[in-house]
């Protein structure tokens, strides 16, 4: 056990405590008395939160869904800039990032399930990559703005972070970039068959 004592390993089982914590289902059960792992899509993102709440308190239902999005993105920010703080290298940092993600989509609360990942994925981009994660809001808040299909417009925002990854930094190890990114695809799968068979859902 003696591992546990080891800072690096510290900050990888924190990064992956903290991303689990499920703060939308904290959020819709305390102030909407629902369980947004019970109705909706079942995730624990700000999307089903919003959905869900609106059902029966529309305007209840914006602030949770931001307050969810604001948490979710935040918890990443923080462990990634702990990690920075406490001087950890560039590969352990990414590993903290990486770690924060899964444990928001696998939370180690809720049985290994999880919410899709994509606040605090951008979020720990926002620390890593700055520039391009700009970029990926700029490309998500246009087509959520037209296509109002929220999966649809995430894995736009996340398809345009890779691209400007690439092109930005051509030399950087892109592998953790593209881990998350497969992360949060593969969270995305039954949006994409929903989307296939026209029954995914617009945001109003």
């Amino acid at each position: 056990m003696e591992f546990l004592f080891n800072q690096n390993v510290q900050f990888y089982l924190l990064a992956y405590a903290i991303g689990g914590i499920p703060f939308g289902m904290i959020l819709a059960k305390i102030f909407a008395g629902v369980n947004v792992k019970e109705s909706g899509s079942g995730s624990i993102g700000a999307t089903n939160v919003l959905r869900v709440v609106k059902e029966t308190n529309p305007s209840l239902a914006k602030k949770l869904g931001a307050a969810t999005l604001a948490l979710d993105a935040l918890k990443g920010i923080a462990v990634v800039l702990a990690a920075k703080y406490f001087d950890m290298s560039e590969s352990v940092q990414w590993l903290v990032a990486v770690l924060a993600v899964i444990g928001h989509c696998f939370s180690p609360y809720l049985w290994f399930e999880g919410g899709k990942g994509v606040a605090t994925g951008m979020g720990v981009m926002a620390v890593m990559l700055p520039i391009e994660t700009a970029i990926a809001l700029a490309v998500w808040g246009i087509a959520a703005k037209t296509i109002r299909i929220s999966s649809l417009s995430s894995m736009m925002g996340l398809l345009a972070l890779i691209v400007a990854s690439f092109v930005i930094h051509p030399y950087i190890f892109h592998a953790p970039v593209l881990f998350i990114a497969f992360i949060l695809f593969y969270k995305h799968i039954p949006n994409f068959v929903r989307l296939f068979q026209g029954e995914e859902k617009r945001v109003a």
